[in-house]
C-alpha cells in the first residue's frame, strides 16, 4: 500500500531528524575552546571565579549538559532557536537576514551548473571517444580537482584586485543607499565572481553523471531497436535516450537542492559574502552555540525536505518506480 510506504518514510525521517538535532547540539560543545573568551572579550583574564560563574549562568552554560539538551529540545519544539551569544539577537532573525543571499548565490549556481552539465554531458556522450569527448573529460577532471578557494583567489587577484572589474568582497556596496534597478545591478555586480566560482566547481559533477547515464542508456536494447526502425538520430537522442538519462541527474539535483541553504562556506568566506556559509564560519570562530545549532538545524530540515520531495517527484518522472510502489 502506498500509505504504508509514506508512513515508513515518515518514521525514518523523524528518526533522522532526532539524530541530527542531537548531533547538532553535541558537536559545538565537543569543539575545543570555550565561548567565555568571546563573551567577556579581553577582560576574561581579569575575571574572578564568581564573575565567570555569573557569566556562564547568564547564558545557561552552568547547567548540566542533559538539562541544556532538554531545554534546547523544548525551545526547538516552540520554534525558538535561542539568542546569539555574540550578537545578542534572536538566531532566527540572524539566519533570515543571511538566508536570502545564500539562496540567491547557491540557487542560481545549482540551476546553471545543472543545465550546463546536462548539455555538456549529452554532447560528450553522443560523441564518445571523439576529440570533444576526450577534451571534455579532461576539462571536467581538471575542474573537479581544482580547490574552490584557490579558484576564488585567482578570480579575486585577476578580475577584482588586478583589473578592478568586480568588487573584492560583500553582496552590495556598503553605505551606497541604492534602490530599484541600481540596487539590482549592484547586487548582480557583487554576485558575478562568487557565482562563477561556485558554478565552475559544481558543473563537473553534473557533467560526469549525465555522461555516464547517457552512455548507459545508449547501450540499451530499445535504442538499437529504434535505430533499426530508421528513427532519426536527433529524435532518438531527445525522445528516447536523453529523457531516461535525466533520471539520475534529477535525483542528484533534488538532493543538492536540500543543501541550498547551507551555503558555500569556503567561497562565501573568501569573498566575504554574507550568506549562511559565512555565518557558520563566524559562529565556529566565536563558539556561538545557538547560531551553530540554529544553522545546522535549518540545513538538516532542508535536506530532509529535499529527500521527501525526491521521493514524491521521482515516481512522476520514472513510471517504473510508481508501478513498483
Amino acid at each position: 500500500m502506498l500509505w504504508r510506504f509514506f508512513a515508513a518514510k515518515g518514521v525514518q525521517y523523524a528518526l533522522v531528524l532526532l539524530f541530527a538535532v542531537t548531533l547538532n547540539f553535541a558537536l559545538p560543545r565537543m569543539m575545543p575552546g570555550s565561548p567565555l573568551v568571546f563573551l567577556a572579550g579581553e577582560d576574561v583574564g581579569f575575571m574572578t571565579e564568581a564573575q565567570r560563574a555569573q557569566l556562564y549562568s547568564a547564558f545557561g552554560l552552568d547547567r548540566p549538559v542533559w538539562r541544556q539538551y532538554a531545554i534546547y529540545l523544548g525551545n526547538l519544539a516552540r520554534g525558538d532557536l535561542g539568542h546569539s551569544f555574540q550578537q545578542g539577537r534572536p538566531v532566527v532573525e540572524i539566519i533570515l537576514s543571511r538566508l536570502r543571499w545564500t539562496v540567491l548565490l547557491v540557487g542560481i549556481s545549482l540551476l546553471l551548473a545543472t543545465l550546463i552539465g546536462i548539455a555538456w554531458g549529452t554532447a560528450a556522450a553522443w560523441r564518445r571517444g571523439r576529440p570533444l569527448d576526450l577534451a571534455s573529460l579532461g576539462g571536467a577532471m581538471l575542474l573537479e580537482s581544482t580547490p574552490s578557494f584557490w579558484l576564488a583567489m585567482i578570480f579575486i587577484a585577476v578580475f577584482a584586485a588586478g583589473r578592478g572589474w568586480f568588487p573584492v568582497f560583500g553582496a552590495m556596496t556598503p553605505g551606497a543607499g541604492l534602490s530599484g534597478p541600481a540596487w539590482i545591478f549592484d547586487v548582480a555586480w557583487h554576485l558575478v565572481l562568487p557565482l562563477a566560482t561556485l558554478t565552475l566547481v559544481t558543473i563537473p559533477g553534473m557533467f560526469l553523471i549525465m555522461r555516464y547515464s547517457l552512455l548507459t542508456v545508449l547501450g540499451e536494447q530499445y535504442i538499437s531497436t529504434a535505430r533499426s526502425k530508421g528513427v532519426a538520430e536527433r529524435r532518438i537522442m531527445f525522445r528516447h535516450a536523453m529523457r531516461n538519462a535525466l533520471l539520475p541527474v534529477s535525483t542528484v539535483f533534488m538532493l543538492n537542492l536540500g543543501y541550498i541553504v547551507s551555503g558555500a562556506t569556503v567561497i562565501e568566506t573568501v569573498f566575504s559574502y554574507p550568506g549562511l556559509g559565512r555565518l557558520l564560519f563566524e559562529a565556529v570562530l566565536a563558539r556561538d552555540y545557538p547560531v551553530l545549532q540554529g544553522t545546522f538545524f535549518i540545513v538538516t530540515v532542508s535536506v530532509i525536505l529535499a529527500n521527501i520531495a525526491a521521493d514524491l517527484v521521482y515516481p512522476l518522472i520514472d513510471p517504473r518506480v510508481r508501478h513498483a510502489r
